[in-house]
């Protein structure tokens, strides 16, 4: 007897990071990527100096609620303008260091919840 419905579907789910890399299941990634339920883009940017709204094309179509920034740069500061842009499509960005945006993604996109995450190792 079926009780419920498994539907398989494309997490992304991030299974290590550290030392300059992620792996995303079986791809090892040293370069900035983007990162959703269905999305995995990483031939983007070349660093976090690159990083606007127009570098978000690809993401935006999956209309997430939340966008998580990880980079060892500051969660403030640089990000105000890109923060205002997604603000304005009603999109909140969360800027943390990689391990904690790793973290984050994993346990949001477990929950089903509409995120996403660019990350920069």
């Amino acid at each position: 007897m079926k009780l419920h419905e498994h539907a398989s579907r494309q997490l992304n789910q991030i299974a290590r990071y550290g030392a300059g890399e992620i792996r995303i299941a079986d791809q090892v990634l040293n370069a900035p990527c983007i990162v959703a339920p269905g999305l995995l883009v990483t031939d983007w940017i070349a660093g976090p100096e690159s990083l606007d709204i127009d570098a978000l094309q690809a993401l935006l179509p999956l209309a997430p609620r939340i966008v998580l920034l990880g980079s060892a740069l500051h969660a403030g500061g640089p990000w105000q303008p890109l923060r205002r842009a997604l603000a304005s499509r009603e999109i909140a960005l969360e800027a943390m260091d990689l391990g904690a945006a790793c973290r984050t993604y994993n346990v949001l996109v477990q929950e089903d919840r509409p995120v996403a995450a660019l990350l920069f190792p």
